[in-house]
């Protein structure tokens, strides 16, 4: 059994690279997601230790002496954040030259060979579902038997072995919230629209929607929605309320938990019995009667990927879903008191002038709770990807999805609209999203009612503000 150091590395202040949403860069209000990636893995290798440095404020010399104490790290690792953790698993191999390195995320799931070949640093990187992969590194085995594994030999030859076959008994894996207790600060992980603090955990795997942007079922978790049992998922829940009783919201990262609606409502009427207040991804178009059902089962809040308000552009990205049916379906989450966090993405095929007006119109009339508004990121391995780089809407030798900050950029451009247009539009989503005397007024009674509500949003505010300034500098 090789010591095993599981390390989200340090990087930009506030950049989020263990995300466990779409895209790994600096959010508008300061945010962090838990890296469950690296605690599903560490869950499985006994006496491992799992460092999440960027909420934890830790430096890169605050971790280079972990280098002496491991004989194996492994770094979650993805397109935006790839060139920094490779310096990062340099500077620790320089400790401690005997050090093995692995990374996984989906940068290193699609482009495995470019990856080592890239960095001569790495000895090797898990393709795809990558748990029980680690875990045969760290349980010592041969290397050339582990499917899965990409990696480089004595004399320097990189080898693909065999893929692993996707997991389809989900409830062999282990909990990952032991491993948040024995070596997380909860409270350093929060949220601008969940309540603090909060757990997030993952109750499935892989997403039966086919947009094509999406990074995680097109490189790691496939279009199956494999779930773990509902007893599963409820024992876990049980066991997180007595290790963390200040935990006042769980949110379930799941691509879709609605993906499986009994599913969905058997957990729901589970979490009822228990009294949690929970909170989870969906799709909008869910029916009117599983949302009532979710509503009485604890469920708050709702993260809903509406991503235009063109029904064109929807099409375009596969998105599977009608602007009126979400129009629906959000008034009746209005009706039925269930708060909206709305998502909403800039610059997808069809985008033009016009198409970013009337989604700037639908989100200020459908009117969710919070919105986040982000550029349309063609990561690899995904079908837009490969689309723009075919369509010519993106150089990939410079396909670069972040600035030197870690402020996301516009890389994609098409004839009729051009990258600064795009980038610029985002700021101009939010002020007519936000600026309009009834958000304004919402926002000032919620204030009112609660202290601490006051305190968070206000800081939040000045947070915003300075991203705004920070991406006009970009801009500039």
């Amino acid at each position: 059994m090789l010591r095993t150091l599981f390390l989200q590395a340090p990087s930009f202040d506030g950049f989020d690279g263990g995300a466990g949403s779409r895209y790994q860069a600096k959010r508008e209000i300061k945010s962090f997601w838990y890296p469950t990636w690296l605690a599903q893995p560490a869950a499985l290798v006994e006496n491992s230790k799992l460092v999440d440095a960027p909420p934890h404020q830790q430096t890169l010399n605050d971790v280079l002496p972990m280098a002496k104490d491991h004989d194996l790290v492994i770094l979650h690792t993805s397109t935006p954040s790839f060139a920094s953790d490779v310096k990062t698993a340099r500077a620790m191999k320089d400790v401690n030259p005997s050090l093995k390195v692995g990374m996984i995320g989906a940068k290193v799931a699609v482009e495995a060979e470019s990856s080592l070949r890239e960095a001569d640093v790495i000895d090797f990187v898990a393709r795809n579902e990558f748990d029980f992969t680690v875990k045969e590194v760290a349980d010592d085995h041969d290397w050339s038997g582990i499917q899965g594994l990409s990696w480089r030999n004595k004399h320097g030859a990189i080898i693909n072995n065999p893929d692993r076959p996707m997991m389809e008994n989900m409830d062999a894996l282990p909990f990952v919230t032991p491993v948040y207790k024995r070596d997380l600060k909860m409270e350093n992980y929060f949220i601008g629209y969940l309540k603090h603090p909060y757990i997030s955990i993952y109750t499935g795997r892989g997403c039966k929607s086919r947009c094509t942007f999406c990074l995680w079922p097109q490189t790691v978790g496939g279009h199956r929605y494999r779930t773990r049992s509902v007893g599963h998922v409820i024992e876990e829940i049980k066991w997180a309320m007595k290790a963390f009783p200040q935990c006042k919201e769980f949110f379930f990262d799941d691509d879709t938990f609605t993906d499986d609606l009994p599913r969905a409502e058997a957990i729901a009427a589970e979490l009822g019995k228990l009294g949690v207040t929970w909170s989870c991804n969906a799709k909008a178009n869910v029916p009117r009667e599983t949302l009532k059902k979710l509503k009485d089962g604890g469920l708050r809040l709702l993260l809903v990927g509406y991503e235009s308000g063109n029904q064109q552009i929807l099409h375009n990205i596969k998105k599977g879903m009608r602007v009126d049916v979400a129009r629906r379906f959000t008034k009746d989450c209005h009706e039925l008191g269930i708060t909206i966090h709305g998502t909403f993405i800039l610059g997808l095929p069809g985008e033009t002038t016009e198409t970013i007006q009337e989604t700037i119109k639908f989100a200020t009339e459908i009117n969710p709770h919070t919105i986040q508004v982000s550029l349309a990121a063609p990561y690899p391995g995904t079908f837009l990807y490969n689309q723009a780089v075919q369509e010519g809407w993106l150089d990939a030798e410079h396909a670069e999805l972040i600035n030197d900050n870690g402020i996301q950029i516009a890389p994609l451009h098409y004839p009729h609209l051009s990258h600064t247009e795009i980038f610029d539009s985002v700021e101009m989503f939010y002020k007519r999203f936000y600026f309009r005397a009834p958000k304004i007024g919402a926002i000032v009674s919620e204030m009112v009612r609660s202290p601490t509500m006051m305190k968070r949003r206000l800081r939040e505010g000045v947070e915003f503000f300075e991203f705004l300034k920070e991406r006009r500098g970009a801009a500039a």
